[in-house]
C-alpha cells in the first residue's frame, strides 16, 4: 500500500488506474480505524478495482471545547489494518496541506436544511466542516464511488445532497452500521468509554428497537419518544436529541410516511454517542 501526503501523487496514481479502464473507490476517514471502517474498504473492493483511503483529522468540523487535540491518532495500526483489508493507496495530508491559507480564509461548502438540525444544531459549523473537507477530498482523489457508514446517517444525507446539488461526478454508497455483539454501534469514540459505560451504552440500540416496535404497533411517535428518552435518562445518559423523521428527507413525519429513521444523540459522561435505526410500517 502506498502512503502519501502528496496531492499530485494521489492524482497521478488514480489517473493511471482510470487510463487502464479500472474503477476507483474512496473511503474518507479520520483514522483510529475500527471494524466499521474496514467494512467500508471490503465493500468498496466488491464495487471497484482499487480502493483509496484518506486519514485526516479535520479541524474544520470540530467546534470549541470539542476533542480535536485528544482525538486518537493511530497511523501505524491503521496502515496495517488497511493493508490487510486490501486498500492500495492511503492519503495522509496535514492541515497545512488541506488548508494552506488557514481555516479563516478557506472557501467552504454548506448544505442548507438537512445540515442545520440535530447534529448541525448541537455542533454549529460541524457539517460545514464535513461538507467542505469531503468536497475537497473528492476533488483531490477523483474516484468513481465513495462509501460512508450509515451510522452517521445525517452526515450521509448531507454528503449525498452536496454531491447532487454541486453535480459532482461521484456515486455515494451508504453501508449499514457495524455493531458490537452487545448492539453498540462501532465508533472511534467508544474508546473514551469505561467498561461500565460500554454496558450502559447498549441501551441506545434497545431504546431504538423499542421506539420502532411501538410506532409500528400504532403508538404515537410523541409518546414513544417520551418513553424512550426517559429510558435513556434512567440508564445514565444526558440527552441531546431523540427524534423520528422521514428516512428519505429528514422532514418531520406526516400521516402519509411509511419509511422512518430514529436519530439519537446522547452523552455518557463527556462522550457524545450517536446512532440511528431505519424502519417501516
Amino acid at each position: 500500500m502506498i502512503t502519501t501526503a502528496n496531492i499530485a501523487e494521489i492524482r497521478k496514481q488514480v489517473k493511471q488506474w482510470h487510463m487502464q479502464g479500472e474503477t476507483v473507490a474512496f473511503v474518507p476517514t479520520m483514522g483510529n480505524l475500527h471494524q466499521g471502517h474496514i467494512r467500508l474498504v471490503t465493500e468498496a473492493l466488491k464495487r471497484a478495482d482499487h480502493v483509496v483511503v484518506s486519514i485526516f483529522v479535520n479541524p474544520m468540523q470540530f467546534g470549541q471545547n470539542e476533542d480535536l487535540a485528544a482525538y486518537p491518532r493511530t497511523l501505524a495500526d491503521d496502515q496495517n489494518a488497511l493493508i490487510n483489508a486490501g486498500a492500495e493507496l492511503l492519503f495522509t495530508p496535514t492541515p497545512e496541506i488541506i488548508y494552506p491559507k488557514g481555516l479563516e480564509n478557506q472557501t467552504f461548502v454548506e448544505v442548507p436544511k438537512i445540515g442545520e438540525e440535530f447534529c448541525g444544531a448541537s455542533r454549529p459549523g460541524h457539517f460545514r466542516g464535513v461538507a467542505t473537507i469531503v468536497c475537497k477530498l473528492f476533488n483531490i482523489v477523483q474516484a468513481d464511488i465513495a462509501l460512508f457508514g450509515r451510522k452517521d446517517y445525517q452526515q450521509l444525507m448531507v454528503i449525498t445532497a452536496m454531491v447532487e446539488d454541486l453535480s459532482l461526478p461521484i456515486d455515494i454508497i451508504g453501508i449499514d452500521t457495524v455493531r458490537e455483539a452487545s448492539g453498540l454501534a462501532m465508533s472511534s469514540r467508544n474508546g473514551y468509554l469505561s467498561t461500565q459505560q460500554k454496558i450502559q451504552a447498549t441501551s441506545i440500540k434497545k431504546v431504538m428497537d423499542y421506539v420502532a416496535a411501538q410506532v409500528t404497533a400504532g403508538e404515537t411517535i410523541e409518546l414513544a419518544i417520551d418513553a424512550a428518552k426517559q429510558q435513556l435518562i434512567d440508564a445514565g445518559f444526558k440527552m441531546d436529541f431523540l427524534a423520528v423523521r422521514n428516512a428519505v428527507t429528514l422532514a418531520p413525519v406526516t400521516d402519509e410516511d411509511n419509511h422512518f429513521v430514529i436519530l439519537v444523540a446522547a452523552y455518557l459522561g463527556n462522550t457524545r454517542l450517536i446512532d440511528n435505526l431505519t424502519f417501516s410500517r
